[in-house]
């Protein structure tokens, strides 16, 4: 069993944030983290562009330097795997918690390889990991994808993108200017808002021209081997396909954060119960940070604007450590 101060779960670069500050104030702390470090950002497509800004990435005032105007997924990777090596971090990477139980004092975390006991934790998991399913026939086939990492496996493929969310528009284009045949599958009747204002206007054309078949107001009702069936406004159609990219969202992992006693909105959201002063849960002790604060509303915090969450918990830590 090891003691510690604080207890981290997630090694994403607000996981990161929150163990300098823990580091700075002299406390005994370990980051353990189920697969690479930052590992949500380790599986963003090779090729994806930040919406921000390098020096709204940094975290602790430490210098984030690009070579573009907006960073590359290879630079962030750089970047907070150097802030992790150069400042001597304690994380343990590719271990998974099991479970957290609260004593009157302390926590008691399992994992999967060691046993832990700890006066406070923070969870900072983000939402990467759980995919929003199709619910829809054939969706268990191989062909069928909701991470996408590059185009080139897809080249001479008839490919129906689901989505219209920044990694559908992304995907969409590049499969398409790798020589594949691309259908976009998007339940609204436009591309969405928040779709990054340089990529917009080329997507837009690229449908407009035909270059790229995009179904507005359709769903996805079947999947087989050679073809899908989907709904839209004109009927059912029927069209060739020999891959599903479904990039429809993602998740937070809310059965861990219900089996750590985490309680929930209950207007559809999940958004959990927390306070927005100090991001301590509504377990004494345990404190969420980072884009899982949204629940389901997962656009609402990103590392730009959740970074700041570390030195609240650290403030409020300071108090009660």
């Amino acid at each position: 069993m090891k003691d510690l101060d604080v207890l981290i779960i997630g090694a994403g670069p607000i996981g990161i944030a929150c163990a300098l500050e823990c580091k700075k104030r002299g406390w005994d702390y370990t980051i353990i983290e189920k697969g690479a470090l930052t590992n949500s950002l380790f599986n963003y497509p090779l090729n994806m562009t930040f919406f921000s800004t390098s020096e709204k990435l940094e975290i602790d005032d430490i210098p984030f330097i690009s070579s573009n105007p907006k960073p590359t997924r290879n630079e962030a990777l750089e970047y907070y795997r150097r802030v992790s090596t150069s400042n001597d971090l304690n994380i343990n990477l590719y271990e998974s918690v099991i479970d957290i139980s609260k004593t009157e004092t302390t926590f008691k975390i399992e994992s999967d390889k060691a046993n832990y006991k700890s006066k406070k934790v923070i969870i900072a998991t983000g939402f990467y990991d759980i995919p929003n399913l199709l619910n829809v026939p054939g969706e268990d086939l191989p062909k069928v994808f909701h991470y996408y990492k590059e185009a080139h496996p897809f080249t001479l493929q008839n490919v129906a993108v689901v989505g219209a969310s920044n990694s559908s528009v992304d995907a969409a284009l590049e499969i398409y200017r790798k020589g594949g045949n691309v259908s976009m599958i998007v339940r609204g009747d436009a591309i969405g808002e928040r779709v990054k204002y340089w990529v917009k206007p080329d997507i837009l054309n690229r449908i407009e021209e035909g270059s790229i078949t995009a179904y507005f107001n359709a769903e996805i009702t079947e999947i087989k081997p050679t073809e899908i069936t989907i709904n839209t406004a004109e009927g059912k159609k029927t069209i060739p396909n020999d891959y599903v990219i479904a990039l429809t969202g993602y998740q937070p992992n809310f059965k861990f954060l219900e089996k750590a006693g985490i309680e929930f909105s209950k207007d559809g959201k999940s958004i959990p119960n927390y306070n927005s002063k100090t991001m301590e849960s509504n377990v004494k002790g345990l404190y969420l940070a980072g884009v899982i604060c949204g629940g389901k509303e997962t656009h609402k915090w990103f590392i730009e604007n959740s970074r700041i969450h570390a030195t609240m918990i650290a403030e409020h830590l300071a108090q009660n450590i």
